[in-house]
């Protein structure tokens, strides 16, 4: 469990986190094919496989979460496809409660995501999430992902929380292995991130399905 006298601040990603990851997946792996074939008039299949590989390159990098990247890349019209299926932005039913019991508790609340500024803006129009937060930071705002060090030490400089007295709570393992290696001290899986799939293991690190069970004991 967490020991909460000992954590001041709480980072939190969003999507997959305090959002159901559905969306985005659906968006990527079902909606962008699709609209991808029938733009240049080529097979599912084929689209799948060329998207695939351009997901591949750059994988965790500032540009796979960019969505004026793939605009270009795929000459496609990213942000009114996303609206074209906005009512599946959904926030986790037991985000509310915890987030609410962390505010009366004090603690201070920051969104940190790798999600492109507009994609945020319009989740945080359908949910309201960012009423709960104190802070929200994209990480495009610093040109690099959560996935790498030199974001970290930007946000820490700016923010000057302590890193010792911090919680972070991801799920993804790439960006939790890279906050554990900046020093953050307490860190929390997220177990399932997509409500349509299965739930993920994660060694080493405490992991949720959730939020409710670490709601601060008064």
């Amino acid at each position: 469990m967490l020991n909460w006298s000992k954590i001041d601040t709480v980072l939190l990603d969003m999507d997959g986190t305090l959002l159901d990851l559905h969306f985005d997946n659906y968006f990527w792996l079902t909606v962008i094919p699709e609209q991808y074939a029938r733009k240049h008039k080529i097979s599912l299949d084929a689209a799948k496989a060329d998207i695939l590989h351009r997901y591949q390159q750059v994988h965790g990098q500032i540009n796979w979460y960019c969505l004026d990247y793939w605009q270009q890349q795929l000459d496609l019209p990213i942000m009114a496809l996303k609206r074209d299926i906005q009512h599946l932005i959904r926030i986790r039913e037991d985000v509310p409660p915890f987030l609410t019991e962390l505010r009366k508790a004090g603690k201070q609340l920051i969104m940190l995501t790798n999600a492109h500024p507009d994609c945020a803006m319009l989740k945080f129009e359908h949910t309201a999430i960012d009423n709960y937060l104190d802070g929200v930071i994209s990480t495009h705002q610093y040109g690099v992902s959560k996935e790498h060090q030199p974001l970290w030490q930007q946000v820490h400089q700016e923010w000057q929380f302590d890193k010792e007295r911090t919680l972070f709570v991801d799920d993804s393992p790439a960006v939790l292995d890279a906050a554990k290696e900046f020093g953050i001290g307490h860190i929390l899986a997220v177990a399932n991130p997509d409500s349509q799939q299965p739930h993920k293991q994660f060694d080493g690190f405490l992991s949720t399905i959730d939020f409710r069970e670490f709601i601060p004991v008064k």
